[in-house]
């Protein structure tokens, strides 16, 4: 019953989303290209397909190495990507070329995801992380298509959520292959909900195993130069309510470090104008990437450009991880660590959880409560070279000492086709 309810609830909105969609096509021209996929209308394919689906930008960087070790296997099969957003889609576009299909992932009711399995007729369905769609896994199971959960998180927030509606989530989560969680309580988490206990494995987390390629290192040497010799703050994945915090911050920073540069990256590209905007009112020279305008003499410059923020990380002295001053959740702070550069967040940061537990026991991270506590701990960093430097090698050392998950996922793959 609560199945059938959801799936009529779904129908009923499928205009809903549509519209939107278009609506928001007037800014994101993407949006409005290929509706027919959102309703299962994809290319048919003959071949075998491993059909890999993430939510948006951060889980297609994440699937990355995966997505890229799979294709080293040369398994014979058409790797098809999904996600959500257009953003994603770019992002993987970006990532993998022509070596890889492309596709929206159908919304979640029984007649679109009908028409995309029947098109399609994956080996496997690779989804990433919390993307647990209950018509999309069921009409899996029906077409006999193994559902593997890889990355797999669940927070304490979402399993307490998820158990409210248990009439839905049960039936659905048992029918899934195999989940590949991040840590312990992750797995424990998902028992509580419904999977069977074989289903579960603990093989950690695969952003551990980030990647970052020699073009991406030239690309930061290259963005480095044009900043300059000075100090450098990068905050990334940022959201409303959280912006304007990180200028007043950065407005105490520049009063000890009158040389200092804010490097901000808005999470969504609909604010890339907004935030723009934000800054000159609040009386700081802005200088926009997406425009190549020189930073020279600039306070704060905007990372207005897609899927350049690993880069952009690297080309700073340190980084801001968003998300984490207002309840969000949290954005992935495995990217920074890489570069061995020191790592701040905020205090809300349930969705790396297990990420955040490893930097904090190997002193990796420094955690803020306030934009304040932000420009102060900012303000200290830049007037201490060795503390800086003795961060950054304590963050890239818990990288460094986590990986290994990606080898594991893959091989529970591959032994699963």
């Amino acid at each position: 019953m609560f199945h059938f309810l959801y799936s009529q609830l779904m129908r009923l909105l499928v205009p809903l989303v549509l519209a939107r969609f278009w609506w928001q096509g007037r800014h994101a021209p993407a949006l409005r290209q290929n509706l027919g996929q959102r309703l299962g209308l994809v290319q048919c394919y003959s071949q075998p397909v491993i059909w890999v689906h993430t939510a948006s930008v951060g889980e297609v960087i994440a699937a990355g190495p995966m997505i890229r070790r799979l294709l080293d296997r040369k398994l014979e099969a058409r790797i098809l990507v999904t996600a959500m957003t257009d953003t994603g889609l770019a992002q993987a576009r970006k990532m993998f070329g022509d070596d890889v299909d492309y596709s929206y992932v159908p919304l979640d009711t029984p007649g679109s995801v009908r028409r995309f399995l029947g098109r399609v007729t994956p080996k496997v369905a690779v989804v990433l992380e919390t993307e647990i769609w209950p018509n999309l896994i069921t009409q899996c199971y029906r077409k006999q298509v193994p559902v593997f959960l890889i990355n797999a998180r669940l927070s304490e927030r979402s399993a307490r959520g998820y158990e409210r509606v248990r009439g839905l989530v049960r039936p659905v989560m048992q029918k899934i292959t195999w989940i590949a969680a991040q840590a312990e309580k992750d797995a424990e988490r998902f028992r509580r909900i419904g999977v069977a206990p074989a289903s579960v494995e603990v093989t950690g987390s695969v952003k551990f195993d980030v990647d970052i390629t020699e073009g991406i290192r030239e690309s930061a040497r290259q963005c480095r130069q044009i900043l300059g010799a000075r100090p450098v703050w990068v905050a990334g994945s940022t959201h409303a309510g959280e912006d304007e915090q990180l200028l007043e911050a950065h407005r105490a920073v520049l009063g000890q470090h009158p040389q200092a540069l804010l490097v901000i990256v808005p999470r969504h590209p609909d604010r890339f104008g907004s935030v723009a905007e934000l800054a000159v009112k609040a009386g700081f020279t802005v200088a926009r990437r997406s425009l190549q305008q020189d930073p020279a003499h600039a306070q704060v410059y905007l990372g207005d450009t897609m899927g350049e923020l690993m880069m952009l990380y690297g080309a700073g002295d340190m980084a801001f991880v968003g998300g984490s001053l207002i309840e969000r959740g949290g954005h992935n702070p495995l990217e920074p660590a890489a570069w061995g550069i020191p790592v701040l967040s905020g205090p809300h940061v349930f969705n790396f959880e297990t990420v955040y537990e490893r930097l904090r026991a190997g002193e990796g991270v420094v955690m803020v409560q306030s934009g304040d506590e932000l420009g102060q701990a900012v303000v200290r960093l830049m007037a201490t070279r060795e503390e800086r430097q003795a961060l950054g090698e304590r963050a890239l050392a818990v990288v460094n000492k986590n990986r290994g998950a990606l080898d594991r996922v893959v091989e529970g793959i591959v032994e699963r086709l």
